[in-house]
């Protein structure tokens, strides 16, 4: 059994127009969000073997943040440029070559890719992940080269305004 955890990064800051967008910064929800959610998840007993994100300022934040709060060794978080604006092809490259001897994995990402992901491997309804939502998928393999479309099953799917909306 193999659990899979997306997340998307938490708000990002649009202030500084001469910024790249790979350079953006998380904002002050982004800041408050993320260690709510992360929170959540170690609430939840959720205890990740391994974290990849976006090489992007506000994935790597939103993972850093999410560390801290998990105990996982902030330098054992695995910089992966492809998760950048990725491509099912590319999230899927990365999911089917983790080691086997790990259990759960998260991923740190953006959108539309993490949400068309998420669809991908459950096969059910489209759902649009906000900002810093977490996206809990189960699969019955025992590696995690069998991962492909619609063969996992949600477990989790929360975010900073679910309640409010």
């Amino acid at each position: 059994m193999k659990k899979l955890y997306l997340i998307r990064h938490a708000k990002s800051s649009w202030k500084d127009h001469g910024m790249t967008d790979h350079e953006r910064p998380l904002n002050e929800r982004g800041i408050k969000d993320a260690p709510a959610i992360a929170k959540l998840l170690k609430r939840n007993k959720v205890k990740p073997g391994l974290m990849l994100a976006s090489d992007a300022v506000r994935a790597k934040t939103t993972a850093l943040i999410f560390a801290g709060i998990l105990n996982y060794p902030k330098e054992e978080i695995v910089e992966e440029p492809d998760l950048y604006l990725a491509s099912q092809q590319n999230f899927l490259k990365q999911v089917n070559t983790i080691d086997d001897g790990i259990e759960c994995c998260f991923i740190f990402s953006h959108n539309p890719g993490i949400s068309e992901f998420a669809h991908f491997l459950t096969g059910e309804n489209r759902v649009d992940m906000p900002t810093c939502a977490v996206y809990g998928i189960e699969f019955n393999v025992e590696s995690w080269r069998g991962i492909r479309y619609a063969s996992g099953k949600t477990i989790m799917f929360e975010y900073p305004k679910k309640g409010k909306d």
